[in-house]
């Protein structure tokens, strides 16, 4: 079993600018010069956590999905991250994967941030999303998800979980708290991905971006510097644990009944 190189990019975001943000993540890929599997970028990471959509979105075909093919061909590596998206006359906050080849997986946001008006100009997902890197199981979320342990549940024994995020600092004492208890409960790594700095409406952002092993403790911590984690995690080590101490197995079954109206 291959092992799984994740490298995380923590840096400050230019509030709605998608150009600048691009050719700033550019310059940051371009730094990593180690072979890593998967690149994972921030929540909105073209814009900043915005609620301007009719003026910001983009379309599946458009500029920064581009880009991110290219950046994923030049560095051989999946290339992620969050993006506000337009398709059938909707809004997504869309967790985009795109790899070297040109395949692209998306998951929606579930979870919409309601005290920050999030579920006022985006749809909702409905569907929880896996995707495989190198043979590994990866599952995708954003941001507010974390708080949600039963959409987060380990259902298809996925060996990472991946959270982007723009979570404020006021609160990078739950962050802190709810990561390692989903790397605990699900028995997978965790890599979690924040920005830092101070966005257009005057939140800041702590970073504390992090990477777990399957028993919550940190392979890799950011503070709130400008940084790259670049971690590589072992699957054997992971199996092991978990034929010798099943805990999935022993998981109560149970089927989410989703309001799709969103």
């Amino acid at each position: 079993m291959s092992d799984l190189v994740v490298a995380l990019i923590q840096t400050t975001l230019v509030w709605e600018d998608a150009r600048a943000n691009r050719a700033h993540f550019e310059e940051r890929i371009q730094t990593i010069k180690e072979s890593t599997d998967l690149i994972l970028l921030p929540e909105m990471f073209t814009t900043g956590f915005s609620m301007n959509p009719r003026e910001l979105a983009e379309r599946m075909d458009g500029d920064s999905i581009s880009w991110m093919y290219e950046q994923a061909s030049k560095v051989n590596s999946v290339i992620a991250g969050s993006l506000i998206i337009q398709e059938d006359g909707r809004f997504y906050n869309r967790f985009i994967a795109v790899y070297p080849d040109g395949r692209v997986r998306h998951y929606d946001k579930r979870h919409r941030f309601t005290m920050g008006g999030e579920h006022h100009e985006y749809s909702a997902g409905n569907e929880p999303v896996v995707i495989e890197v190198n043979d590994w199981k990866i599952g995708l979320f954003v941001c507010y998800d974390l708080r949600f342990p039963v959409w987060m549940r380990n259902s298809q024994k996925v060996d990472l979980q991946v959270v982007v995020a723009n979570w404020p600092g006021v609160r990078s004492n739950q962050w802190s708290r709810l990561l390692p208890a989903r790397a605990i409960e699900n028995q997978c790594y965790v890599a979690a991905v924040n920005r830092i700095g101070v966005d257009g409406k005057g939140v800041d952002h702590s970073g504390n971006s992090v990477v777990l092993d399957f028993f919550g403790e940190p392979l890799a911590e950011a503070h709130s510097d400008d940084c790259i984690l670049r971690v590589p995690l072992n699957r054997t080590e992971l199996m092991d644990f978990r034929s010798r101490f099943p805990v999935l197995d022993d998981a109560d079954a149970f089927d989410l009944r989703l309001d799709k109206r969103n």
